[in-house]
Order: C-alpha cells, then structure tokens, then sequence
C-alpha cells in the first residue's frame, strides 16, 4: 500500500521510537531505505535521534542496520579486505532471517526455532516481526563465548553464524516438519505457496526447508531495525514476547497502536547463555564436513575402557545426579553425557542413569528433549570434554562449583580427572600398604 509521509513523520516523532532505534543501532552500520525502496549512502551511522529526523525530512522510511558491530563504521568501504574488515569488527549477533511468504508457516517455524535455542539453554533470544511476512529472530553477541578454538569470536565471522543456523536448520527439520504436516496436508500447502506438490515434498513428506528459507549472510548484511516501519507494508518492524507469537496478527504492527514494550538484541543474562548452543552447533558442522568430503562414512566406534563405577565421581557430579536440578537442567545434560561417556559407561547405561536424574528435576526436563540430546551425543564420532570446573555459565548457575573447592585447590581442571587421580591414589595406597605388610612378615621372620 503506499507510504503516507504524514503517517511516517508522526511516527518518527514519538520520542520512545526514536530512543529503542538508537539503542539498537549503536557502532552498527545503519542505511537509510526510500519509499521507492531506494537505499540510501554507505557506510552511515545513527548516533542521535536528531539523526532519524533528519533522514526521514528526506524521505527516508525505513532503516536498516547491520548484523556486525564495529569500532569505526564510517570507514567501512567497499571492496575491503577480510583483515581489514576483522581488525573494525568487535562484535556480531547470531541473527535468524526466516523468509517465508506464508504468515501462518512463518509462525510455526519461529516457534520451532525459539523451541530449539531453549532447548539449548538460550536465555537471551528475541523475536520480531519484520513488518512483511515472516519473523527475525536473534542472540546478542554477549551471550555466546568470546573466544572459539583460541581466536576472538569476532574474527569469526561470518562463518560462525553459517554453521550456527545450519545447525538449527537440522536441529528442527523433522519436529518442523510434524507440526507443518498436523496444520494442513501437504496439497494444502502447495496451493498456499502457489508452489507445484513435486517441488515442495519427498518420501518423508513436506520439506520444511524448500517452503521456507534461512539465508546464510556475508559480511555488512543488513536487517530492518526494530521499531523501524516497512517500506512496502507501512508496518512496524515489531519485537514481541515469545510466547505470544501465535496470538500475533499484522494488525499488531500499525503504526498508531505501537508502543515501546520490548527490546531486540539485548542481553537478558550475564552469563553466556549461548556457549552451548556454539558447542554442538560446530561439533556438529565437523562432522557434517567430514561426511560431505568423505567417500564412506566413519563408524565412531569408542575405545573399550572398564566402566569406572561412581564411587570415584567428584563430588559435583555426585550431586547433580542424587539430588537434580531447577536451574541449569539442560546444561547439566551436557555436562552428564560428555561425563559419563568419559568414564567408558555404555550408551544404554548412560541412557538409563540420564532418565533417571531427570525425574528428580523440578520440573523434569521433556523428555523428547532429553532423548533428543543423548541421541545427538550418541552419533558423535569423537568425545568431548564436559566443560571445566572453572567455567561458571555451568557449575556455578547450577549451584554445584562449592562441592568441589577442594578439588580447585589441589589443582584439577575438568570432573574428567578427578576419577582418575582418585583411583591412582588408591591403588598406590594399596601398594603402599602391601610393601608396609611385607616389611612386617619380614621383621616378624627375623
């Protein structure tokens, strides 16, 4: 519909509009967009609500800005060279674009997404409307680790981002799938999306990923900014409360019933609630990679070890398990699984112990979340370390790091350990005790 400049002025007069885009576009690259959908210069920034004024005195409508964070946009250019680019860049947030022309299917699949950055512990996650058709949805940079395998997160862009969406891609195909296929039957969506049946299904049925789509982004991608309206729509781009996403309708989002409630990109925790997410989506990309590029696939066969019994478990991991959890519950599923994996346990064994700890959670995790995770770390062709003692996005939001102070002081770094320098402990006890019961039969013989 076309774009009033009254309507678009009044709106951008209201000075909480103004302060929420400020907020949010901070040491971002920021672009003015017209009503012809022309994009305005680059690189700009918007420091001052002053700033939208003025570019909305021009014309402007919508504004865009960009995924990255960087100490100096306005020496962003174009053409420039990766290093150069990473030596500007200090931050970027993990961003979810879920295009789809369909608002109903777009719905669907935003739950299915935050249903999966919860299921991996992510606090800090919000959602907006984008003023179209669909839903963005996005993790603020604080939330996930500053540093992956010993380099600054920040210069990993944009290729931590890729795995981290394919990652999720995967991670709800088939729950996505379940909850397209119980809306409407698979004929019923082809003529909604004007799409031929061939196109969008196979053996399994619907496929969610070829009615709908997750761009991969490179590098000075842009976004529309919360509280910016949409230059086709008229519509604001609108954050809003997770839970309410299926009660959300377009109408919501006119302009004159807006109101400054929520925010976007924003960190909810201090901790990072994001790390394991980052975890098992590279892990998982490792191993995506290595069958991509190998002609048969490994079978991960684990290296046989005699099952060391709990009596040698330290003592967090001891209490996690006798007493479970309200707060960290789907951290702790990391941390036991790794755990007891290391300690050579058998995979129905771990099962079996992992059901068993979950029924004394308050409350107890899903367990089609649980089977979820031991069915993930079951396929993993190689072993991973649960996280070190030190780290306190898991020991400590689990209240469990006081139970092993004395273990910090004698210098062990990862639970994996302390069995072991247990049990060598208690076998040169043993020997200890049988070299001072030989001196004394000797002794005795003289």
């Amino acid at each position: 519909m076309p774009i009033n400049f009254q309507a678009v002025w009044n709106y951008y007069s209201r000075e909480s509009i103004l302060k929420a885009i400020v907020e949010v576009a901070r040491d971002r690259e920021v672009v003015s967009v017209f009503r012809d959908s022309r994009f305005g210069k680059r690189p700009n920034i918007i420091q001052y609500p002053q700033d939208i004024v003025r570019e909305v005195a021009e014309g402007a409508v919508s504004f865009h800005g960009s995924l990255e964070r960087w100490n100096q946009p306005m020496k962003l250019d174009v053409g420039m060279a990766r290093q150069d680019l990473d030596k500007l860049r200090y931050a970027w947030d993990v961003f979810i674009d879920i295009d789809v022309k369909d608002f109903e299917i777009a719905k669907i699949a935003a739950k299915q997404i935050i249903e999966a950055l919860r299921d991996h512990g992510v606090q800090s996650h919000a959602i907006k409307f984008t003023g179209g058709s669909s839903f963005h949805i996005g993790i603020p940079f604080e939330s996930i680790p500053q540093k992956i395998n010993m380099l600054p997160t920040s210069q990993q862009y944009p290729e931590i981002l890729q795995k981290i969406v394919e990652f999720l891609k995967w991670y709800v195909k088939d729950s996505l799938r379940d909850e397209l296929m119980g809306w409407a039957t698979p004929q019923e969506i082809s003529q909604r999306l004007q799409k031929p049946l061939t196109q969008i299904t196979s053996e399994e049925g619907i496929e969610p990923f070829k009615i709908i789509s997750m761009d991969i982004f490179g590098s000075r991608h842009l976004f529309r900014l919360p509280y910016s309206l949409h230059e086709s729509s008229g519509l604001v781009s609108l954050p809003i409360k997770a839970h309410l996403i299926e009660k959300f309708e377009k109408d919501q989002a006119l302009p004159e019933k807006v109101k400054f409630e929520e925010r976007f990109l924003v960190p909810l925790t201090h901790m990072k609630d994001g790390e394991a997410l980052v975890v098992e989506a590279l892990d998982w990309a490792s191993k995506h990679i290595v069958e991509v590029k190998e002609e048969l696939p490994k079978t991960f066969q684990q290296q046989k070890m005699r099952a060391i019994p709990e009596q040698y478990f330290p003592p967090c991991i001891k209490t996690i398990l006798e007493r479970g959890l309200s707060d960290g519950r789907k951290r702790a599923v990391f941390v036991i699984v790794n755990f007891l994996r290391n300690m050579g346990w058998d995979l129905d064994r771990i099962e079996k112990t992992v059901m068993e700890w979950n029924e004394k959670n308050v409350p107890p995790l899903r367990t089609a979340y649980v089977r979820g995770q031991l069915r993930w770390h079951f396929r993993q062709d190689r072993m991973l370390l649960p996280p070190n003692c030190n780290n306190i996005n898991f020991y400590d939001s689990m209240g469990v790091s006081i139970n092993c102070k004395d273990l910090h002081a004698a210098g062990i770094k990862n639970p994996v350990n302390y069995p072991f320098r247990a049990m060598r402990r208690e076998r040169q006890e043993e020997i200890q005790k049988g070299k001072m019961k030989a001196r004394g039969r000797r002794s005795f013989r003289t």
